[in-house]
């Protein structure tokens, strides 16, 4: 005569099982479990032994699953007296959280099936609400990442993300050197990246060096007042996408002043005056990009100075490329357009964010790639509700121990 016995499916030390029931259906079992008497209560905030106990409780607690069968363990618990604490405090039984109403190996395995699923995904998938999913694997990734890791950092990438359908942004901050997801902060205001450095010790503030970014300004304030040491650098991507914001509102001023055979050539050839030169596939594009300039000299010299503006970041020489800003300046104010001469003046104020490219040839083309994901992630759960949350879960997919 053989006996089996289904304790080693449930290793918990403090309690033991005392009856077991399966339903009809075979879908679902449901365990009796109680202290074991051979422990004395501990308080589960502070972990001494309790003096006294006050009352008795139950509980329902959803286990792993044994195949396709459910697992329920109704559990009865001690509220005890913890004089350390001065208050009742639930015994801590070690396999539960007593604010939470599965396993704490259940718990582990809901957040490990969030890395890859999304939090509806994981709830249909074990029969859980999406809300209980959700508060898990948010108390899981609170217990990792709740405090900012500051350690190592040299060489930052900021950015801004849209959330919400563009209507509201995140700051991203990035560490460059290895591609860590550092922060997440609600808003792109100068008190959003101030946030993140407010967090720094003063020996981790100093060994800032360089921060990429683009040329916007709440940032820029950001930076030099809480550490005017380190340097600013632009990012060449954001310079050229402002820059090409200029050439359509030229083409649209020069457009209204052609002739009506010439305003064929210029109607749609925003995209071919946009595009880099080895994006024109196509030879109708080139014939037509050749012909638009050969007519409108203006737009001619608007795409020398995309060129020229794309050589400031080239060379390692300050000198160079400070002649390189002042050649380019002095061309675009040849050109009859307010807008052109207020995009001079922005890069000629902006000068030292371009100089310092030469000191750390650094760009924020990584943390383009970064925000792609994040957009992924973003898009993969229909969006997050909680801008916390979010931060948590970028923050989890990029940390290098996770092997991403």
């Amino acid at each position: 005569m053989t006996s089996m016995s289904i304790a080693p499916y449930f290793p918990f030390r403090r309690v033991k099982l005392t009856r077991q029931s399966v339903a009809q259906s075979k879908d679902m079992a449901w365990l009796e479990a109680e202290p074991d008497a051979r422990f004395r209560p501990v308080c589960h905030v502070c972990g001494r032994s309790a003096q006294r106990v006050h009352d008795w409780d139950k509980r329902p607690l959803r286990d792993l699953n044994i195949g396709a069968t459910q697992i329920w363990i109704g559990c009865a618990f001690r509220k005890v007296y913890c004089r350390r604490c001065a208050g009742v405090r639930v015994e801590d039984l070690e396999f539960f959280h007593p604010y939470q109403r599965v396993t704490r190996r259940l718990a582990w395995y809901i957040h490990e099936l969030c890395r890859k699923l999304t939090v509806q995904e994981v709830a249909d998938h074990l029969g859980l609400n999406w809300k209980t999913v959700k508060r898990i694997d948010q108390a899981a990734l609170e217990k990792t990442y709740a405090e900012t890791d500051y350690q190592g950092l040299t060489v930052l990438a900021v950015d801004e993300i849209a959330v919400h359908q563009g209507r509201r942004y995140m700051t991203v901050v990035l560490d460059y050197l290895t591609g860590r997801v550092v922060w997440l902060g609600p808003g792109r205001t100068p008190e959003t990246l101030r946030a993140f450095f407010a967090g720094m010790t003063p020996q981790q503030r100093q060994r800032l060096q360089a921060i990429a970014m683009d040329m916007w300004a709440p940032y820029i304030l950001a930076v030099r007042t809480d550490v005017p040491h380190v340097r600013i650098v632009f990012d060449l991507f954001h310079v050229v996408a402002a820059f090409n914001k200029v050439i359509d509102q030229v083409r649209n001023e020069e457009y209204r002043r052609a002739s009506e055979r010439d305003k064929t050539l210029i109607q749609g050839s925003k995209y071919l005056l946009l595009k880099n030169p080895e994006n024109l596939r196509h030879p109708h594009e080139r014939e037509h990009l050749q012909q638009l300039l050969k007519i409108n000299e203006t737009l001619a010299l608007v795409m020398i100075l995309k060129d020229l503006l794309k050589q400031l970041w080239t060379s390692p020489d300050r000198a160079q490329v400070a002649s390189r800003l002042r050649t380019w300046c002095l061309l675009a104010r040849t050109l009859p357009h307010r807008c052109v001469h207020a995009f001079a003046r922005r890069l000629d104020h902006h000068r030292y964010g371009i100089l310092n490219h030469c000191e750390y040839p650094i760009h924020t083309g990584r943390l383009e790639g970064v925000n792609n994901k994040i957009k992924v992630i973003h898009r993969k759960a229909y969006g997050f509700h909680d801008d916390r949350y979010f931060a948590l879960k970028v923050i989890q997919a990029f940390d290098p121990l996770n092997g991403r």
